[in-house]
């Protein structure tokens, strides 16, 4: 993951090899999939594929402060994955509860604001009470936004939109004829957070797996 971020940072930089920062993106989309086909190559069994993603995500993050990056949104866990095998998500669960817990320390440390989009109430309780932990404790940082989109899906990201502008119309907040583009927008997980500038796709899928479908509309993509 790491090594193909590194190979798109160095497409920014000039001719003379110096970093062009008006080519880096201020808000970077990552789909971090392929992790269970990397330790299947490797004789591995899946869930060390998924450890090995949690250590490049460490990277990541840090190369997003270092490259003045100023939000980070990957998709860590859709609505479809608990199709998966218990054991395989249960694992994925206490990675996460794992991950918030070593890296809140440097997180803080370095400025970054720690939040999540998605249907966060079902995840398991020890997962939603850490999030809720990191958020609160980094919630005055802003060198990186930190954005997580845990049992995210996009479409079910619309229903929920959708249903928060019904109920601005049945309030009185909103008349039918004023909803508009950016109604929708601000109804979002990612409502006040700027579109991606850049999605990437390090496993060469080429397709979006139901990610921030409103919100690429004009986005730049990274598939190799």
């Amino acid at each position: 993951m790491l090594s193909f971020l590194n190979r798109w940072y160095r497409s920014r930089h000039n001719k003379d090899g110096n970093l062009d920062f008006k080519r880096l993106p201020r808000h970077l989309a990552i789909i971090m999939d392929g992790n269970g086909r990397w330790a299947r190559r490797k004789g591995l069994p899946r869930v060390a594929g998924h450890r090995a993603g949690v250590e490049a995500l460490r990277d990541i993050v840090k190369a997003c402060v270092e490259w003045k990056i100023k939000i980070l949104t990957v998709y860590a866990f859709s609505t479809e994955n608990w199709k998966r095998p218990r054991e395989e998500v249960s694992a994925l669960m206490d990675l996460l509860v794992e991950y918030l817990r070593q890296e809140l320390p440097e997180l803080q440390q370095e400025g970054v604001q720690v939040r999540a989009i998605g249907r966060l109430e079902a995840l398991p309780q020890q997962a939603q009470a850490e999030l809720a932990r990191a958020r609160e404790l980094t919630a005055s940082n802003n060198r990186l936004i930190f954005n997580v989109a845990l049992n995210y899906g996009s479409r079910a990201e619309l229903v929920d939109a959708c249903r928060k502008i019904s109920a601005w119309v049945e309030s009185g907040k909103l008349r039918p004829g004023e909803i508009n583009e950016e109604t929708i927008s601000r109804a979002l997980y990612t409502g006040d957070l700027p579109d991606p500038d850049l999605l990437i796709r390090p496993s060469g899928e080429m397709r979006l797996s139901n990610f921030l479908l409103w919100q690429l509309a004009y986005t730049e993509l990274w598939v190799k």
